[in-house]
Formats: C-alpha cells, sequence, structure tokens
C-alpha cells in the first residue's frame, strides 16, 4: 500500500478546486500529495507542468495509507463517503483541528477581509452577483467568487487588497468548512437537491447550515423557516409578502408593488431590471446583505436598476410575436423551477409554457403540479425523466412528451399566443442529452434566434 509521506497534506481531487488548493499550497510553501479516484483525471498533464515534483496517487482510495498525513484536504465534488476516506472523517489533528477539512477552510486561515456568503438550493449566483456588484458601486475593492466563477483560494491571489470577499458556498464545500466566520451569511432557500450525496434534507440542510458558524449576521428566508440558524444570531429576514417589523419585503403602495424595508419604501419594484417575484426576492437579501455592510441605498439601487440576471438564470431571449422566451435553463432542480414559475406567472397577461425534462436525481417532481395548473397553458417533457414528470403532472395540466429540446420549442411555438411565456427551466440535470446546463440553455438561446429570424422581427 502506497503512504502519505508523515507530515505532507494530501489533497483528495484534482478538480477545478483540487487545482486551486493545489495553487495556493504551493504559493504557502507547504508539502503537499495529491489523489484522485480517476486513473486519468482530466488535466493530468497540466498539474504535472505545473507542479513536476509532487507525488500523484490516482485509483481507488483505499490503495494509499493516510495515517500520516498533516492534513486531508477534500475538494468538493468528492463525496466524504468515498471508501478509504470516510474512515479519516471526523477525526482530530494534535491541535484539535479536523483532519479532513475543504478548500474553504483554507480560505478561511489565509483571509484577511470579511466574508460575505450566500448559499440555498437557488438563486445564490444571483444574489452573490448583486452583492459583488453593489460593493463594487459602493466604491470598496471586492472580490467575488467561490462556487460561482474564480475558485475562493485563487481570489487570495488575484486580489490581495480585497476589503470584502463575496462567496457562493455550495453544500459540498460548507460541509468541510468547520467555521467561516462570516461577517454575514445567507440562507436563501431550501428544497431537494443532492439527495444522492447527502442521503435526506436533514443532511443537505445540515450543511447548508454550517454557513452560519461564526458568522456575525445572518440574512433568512421568512417564509422558509428551514434557512433560519439553530443558534441564536443577530437575524434579518427577507419575504414576498408585506414585510412584518422590520422586515424586507413587498408592500403595494399607490397601487405599485415596491421593496420595503418595514415601514420605509426603498423602490418599486418594476423599476428591477429583472422581472418576477423570485427576482424580488432576490433583490430583498442583496439589500439586507448590503445593508449591514454599510453600502449606501443609492448604490445598492442603481445595481438593481441596470442588473439584467445572470445567463441561463430567468433571462429574456426574445419576445417574438408577443411571446416571451426565458432561458432559466440553471434551473436544474424542482425548487428553481417552482421560483420561476411562481415569479413569472402572476405577472403574464397570458399563460405559461414550460419545458422540462432531463435527469432528475430522484426528486419528488409533484410540487410542481399546483401551479402549473394555475398558470400553465402546457408542459412539454424530454429527456431520461420525462415520464416521471408526467405522471406527477397527471390531470392538473396538458403534457406532451417529445423526444429533445428542439421538438419541444418548435411544439412551443405552435401552440404559445400573444401574451404567453414560453419557459425553458427543466427541473433536471441536463447531462443526459447535453454536456450541462449552459450548453442547454444556448441550444435554446439558438432556436429562439432562428425563430426570431423566421418571423423576421422582434416584438
Amino acid at each position: 500500500m502506497r503512504k502519505v509521506p508523515k507530515g505532507v497534506t494530501l489533497v483528495v481531487g484534482l478538480g477545478i478546486s483540487g487545482r486551486a488548493i493545489c495553487r495556493h499550497l504551493a504559493r504557502a510553501g507547504v508539502p503537499f500529495m495529491v489523489a484522485d479516484t480517476r486513473e486519468v483525471p482530466p488535466g493530468l498533464d497540466d498539474f504535472r507542468r505545473a507542479h513536476p515534483q509532487v507525488e500523484l496517487h490516482c485509483g481507488v482510495l483505499t490503495a494509499l495509507d493516510m495515517s500520516e498525513a498533516a492534513e486531508i484536504v477534500v475538494s468538493p465534488g468528492v463525496d466524504l463517503r468515498t471508501p478509504g476516506l470516510a474512515e479519516w472523517v471526523g477525526r482530530r489533528r494534535d491541535s484539535g483541528e479536523p483532519l479532513v477539512v475543504g478548500e474553504i477552510a483554507l480560505f478561511v486561515r489565509a483571509a484577511s477581509a470579511p466574508i460575505a456568503a450566500i448559499t440555498g438550493s437557488n438563486a445564490k449566483s444571483t444574489v452573490t452577483t448583486l452583492l459583488g456588484e453593489m460593493a463594487q458601486a459602493a466604491g470598496r475593492r471586492v472580490a467575488v467568487g467561490g462556487n460561482l466563477g474564480t475558485p475562493a483560494l485563487d481570489l487570495l491571489a488575484e486580489a490581495p487588497e480585497a476589503e470584502l470577499y463575496v462567496l457562493e458556498l455550495s453544500s459540498f464545500q460548507l460541509e468541510t468548512t468547520p467555521r467561516l466566520g462570516a461577517e454575514t451569511a445567507a440562507f436563501l432557500n431550501l428544497s431537494e437537491d443532492h439527495l444522492d450525496r447527502h442521503d435526506d434534507m436533514v443532511g443537505y440542510r445540515a450543511a447548508k447550515l454550517g454557513i452560519f458558524r461564526g458568522a456575525r449576521h445572518a440574512v433568512v428566508n421568512a417564509e422558509d423557516p428551514m434557512t433560519w440558524p439553530l443558534d441564536p444570531l443577530p437575524m434579518e429576514r427577507f419575504t414576498t409578502q408585506p414585510p412584518q417589523a422590520d422586515e424586507w419585503g413587498i408592500a403595494q403602495l399607490d397601487g405599485r408593488d415596491w421593496l420595503m424595508h418595514g415601514g420605509t419604501a426603498l423602490m418599486a419594484a418594476d423599476e428591477l431590471g429583472v422581472a418576477g417575484r423570485h427576482n424580488q426576492a432576490n433583490a430583498l437579501a442583496a439589500l439586507a446583505m448590503g445593508s449591514h455592510l454599510g453600502f449606501s441605498l443609492e448604490a445598492m439601487s442603481r445595481v438593481l436598476r441596470q442588473f439584467k440576471g445572470l445567463p441561463h438564470r430567468s433571462e429574456l431571449v426574445a419576445e417574438v410575436d408577443g411571446v416571451r422566451w426565458i432561458n432559466d435553463s440553471k434551473g436544474t432542480n424542482v425548487g428553481a423551477t417552482l421560483a420561476a414559475i411562481a415569479g413569472l406567472g402572476p405577472t403574464l397577461p397570458g399563460r405559461l409554457v414550460l419545458l422540462a425534462g432531463g435527469q432528475g436525481k430522484g426528486a419528488d417532481f409533484s410540487p410542481l403540479a399546483e401551479p402549473l395548473a394555475r398558470y400553465a397553458r402546457e408542459a412539454i417533457l424530454f429527456g431520461a425523466d420525462a415520464e416521471r414528470i408526467a405522471a406527477a403532472l397527471q390531470g392538473r395540466v396538458t403534457v406532451t412528451r417529445v423526444d429533445d429540446l428542439s421538438a419541444a420549442m418548435v411544439r412551443a411555438r405552435d401552440i404559445a399566443a400573444p401574451g404567453d411565456c414560453v419557459l425553458l427551466s427543466p427541473a433536471c440535470a441536463s447531462l443526459d442529452q447535453f454536456s450541462g446546463y449552459p450548453a442547454r440553455g444556448e441550444a435554446f438561446r439558438r432556436g429562439v434566434e432562428r425563430f426570431v429570424k423566421e418571423a423576421g422581427h422582434v416584438d
């Protein structure tokens, strides 16, 4: 059996985060070795060129003796239950610190500026981006990354003068972070996802709640108590309802919806650069965090007016003959699709045409039935789990099954009426037919552009 040399840090996983961990350890002068369960991990040649002296173990972890490792740093893509690794999880080093940690634990040790952290099943990329742009508008030197964009450890090298780090964090990253110590931490929402990794919703929620360990301030969803911290913590709540006390919410004034902080009107909801109740909730979460960080309302409002959304997240591609086509390919779970339906449905003069399907990851699709019955003209289903979704929607909404996204778009064009919205929000992963959700979204965009050309104009 191969042995990790005494006193050497073991990095497990050679993906994007694993490579960032290696770069960080190399910069810090920490001796390390790398292990990956794949015999030939992607990027292997690049790694060997960058770290020619570093030992590398490829293959099952049970063939590696980790007993004398100084620390084991696990990439978020590696399941902690992996044979050969699982037995070390929960053990302590001589210092009392956990033996097995992740990239964010290393980041916390090295970062000298405050951290604003965002997690949730959905919308965390949007809120992370909003908060980062608000910080910039407020004149702060900010670095944005984590699960979104630049790996957190690379931010330390790329933005050493940062006054604030804004991080999107996944449950995989949080479960290996003993103490984040964020200045402000937001848990936006919780819905079924990643149960293949966390076993059940209890395990999934427990991982997400790690965002509050050591936090000074929490932002949570007033409508979802599962996002609330278990331990006492200064906490602000956001809601899409009229706010209670000092909540951040939405109320009607003189016939218009307004973003509110308690009884104070902040800006009219129709001034936002993105549409839908879910995006109003995202704006409120960012406002609550930014307010705690001392950003001016003027700077934050300016960003909210200019922000047009992220690619593949409730992104308006075009309006053709009175029909809006919206790309929400990043809606890879039921919760994300529910948010998109609830956000757009009430705002439409017509009906929704939903395009959904792919790999369902064992999810329960039945929560989609009620809102689709209320707002949808038809659900057009494709991909590996189309039949499972159809069974969950039976009797509540008209369902058409097709082979692929292209066929779904043709069907949608044929049935949509002026005032309708065709929404690609699959509630599923994409890997049965695409390389990832961006490729699925780009296919949708190309299809819409083709429809625009065929129509000869854009309304």
